[in-house]
């Protein structure tokens, strides 16, 4: 894993210009020492911005994985992060979307769901533009607190974001 978050304090804010930002990514990718590789994945900013083009030109991708929330103002985001990809000038293959933040399910009451952001809005998106619905992560309180200790929710077997973040990985790994 390697990210620019490394190279800075946390109190430092990167200012930097569409240019600056793809030299740095260019440079991240080209000068880390990777080894061996099965899979190497790049979680992108929303849109469809110098980073994007810049790693679509730079790398051969083989797939792109949109993910949204399902509130109406990410999913347009989103349309345009598949349409970007799709487009004849670019044209990588969408391996699915993902839906974060799906519905909010508080620890004391596992079993109810609240949604929040909307309901299905990252499905019935996907839907529309022909792309497989990998996966609807629900908002619970410790995917954050396994990110922040540095134990990720997908480790923590049968935790059920852990069992939906398993069966978006082997959905991906039968595509």
């Amino acid at each position: 894993m390697l990210s620019i978050g490394f190279f800075v304090t946390p109190e430092s804010a990167v200012i930097w210009r569409g240019g600056m930002a793809s030299n740095a990514i260019k440079q991240l990718i080209e000068d880390a020492h990777w080894g061996e590789l099965d899979y190497f994945l790049i979680d992108l900013p929303p849109g469809t911005s110098d980073i994007h083009l810049t790693l679509i030109s730079e790398l051969q991708l083989t797939g792109a994985i949109v993910v949204t929330t399902p509130q109406p103002v990410a999913l347009v985001d989103a349309r345009k992060g598949v349409e970007m990809f799709r487009n004849e000038k670019v044209n990588v293959p969408i391996l699915g979307l993902i839906e974060n933040m799906a519905w909010f399910t508080p620890a004391e009451l596992p079993n109810n769901k609240y949604y929040i952001f909307g309901k299905d809005g990252g499905k019935v998106l996907a839907e529309e533009l022909q792309i497989p619905l990998l996966g609807q992560i629900p908002l619970v309180q410790s995917i954050r607190e396994g990110g922040d200790e540095g134990m990720p929710i997908a480790l923590q077997a049968g935790h059920p974001a852990a069992m939906e973040f398993d069966r978006i990985a082997d959905k991906l790994l039968k595509s």
